[in-house]
């Protein structure tokens, strides 16, 4: 046990330097940290933010039905926050195993003496710290921001958005690291990642058209429900469930894929 801690732990340390080393990661990061500043003003302070709608309200005697500023912003910022993530993450997930192929290295990974869901871990732990360390500064100046507001807002609230915007990122790198595995193009590994995702995302709509227990068994596996559960601060127990499921699986199907690989090579 100790031996495949140490493994996965080498792969994750490998991965995660391998973000910090590179230049293309952190463009990644610093568009992420330009759009979500710009709509976090938008939101917060733009002429049609939420408190400008406020004073305007208070201006013209309107106090039914009563809002509440801070938990709104805090559930539009986080939503928006999840769309960004939608087009963040394939880029992040799209070279964990495509760049491995392209240099002719997976071949040795896939022959190694560790076992292949020990590298698919580590790889995932690896893109998912990275992914922790960006959205790490937004956290800290949305508490700022909503620690001014009266009453102020729950820590839990807060926490637990962040943690479901997490999970969610988890799962979706997770099933972005399986298409990677498939793939020695960076570029068509993000094209078909965020075309998987843009499905799971909109797979409600779906169902709903589909009606009856199929479309009430294909709105469950909808990514924007079970994430606007969490960023309400519920404890929503079905959707943790959900994303660990999709975590699972693509770590699942991306220790197939590469034993299909070394397969083909012996």
């Amino acid at each position: 046990m100790g031996m495949i801690f140490a493994n996965v732990m080498a792969i994750y340390r490998r991965e995660l330097q391998s973000y910090f080393a590179s230049p293309f990661a952190y463009l990644i990061a610093g568009v992420f940290w330009l759009l979500s500043g710009f709509f976090f003003m938008a939101i917060l302070l733009g002429e049609q933010g939420l408190i400008a709608q406020a004073a305007l309200r208070d201006q013209l005697g309107i106090t039914d039905p009563p809002i509440d500023v801070a938990y709104q912003f805090l559930s539009f910022f986080l939503g928006v926050l999840g769309s960004l993530s939608l087009f963040v993450l394939p880029m992040l997930s799209m070279g964990l195993y495509a760049e491995e192929r392209k240099r002719g290295t997976l071949e040795l990974l896939a022959t190694s003496p560790i076992t292949n869901w020990a590298v698919a871990l580590g790889k995932l732990l690896g893109v998912v710290t990275f992914f922790v360390s960006m959205v790490f500064p937004l956290l800290i100046y949305q508490s700022i921001a909503l620690g001014a507001a009266d009453p102020p807002v729950r820590p839990d609230v807060l926490i637990m958005g962040h943690i479901g915007l997490v999970l969610m990122a988890a799962a979706i790198l997770s099933l972005g690291m399986f298409v990677s595995s498939l793939t020695d193009s960076t570029i068509l590994a993000a094209i078909l990642t965020f075309a998987l995702i843009l499905l799971l995302w909109v797979i409600d709509l779906v169902a709903a058209g589909i009606g009856g227990p199929i479309g009430d068994a294909l709105t469950h596996l909808s990514l924007i429900r079970n994430y606007n559960n969490l960023t309400q601060g519920i404890l929503d127990v079905s959707s943790i469930l959900l994303f660990i499921s999709y975590i699972l699986l693509g770590v699942f199907l991306t220790a197939q894929s590469i034993e299909a690989l070394r397969f083909q090579r012996s």
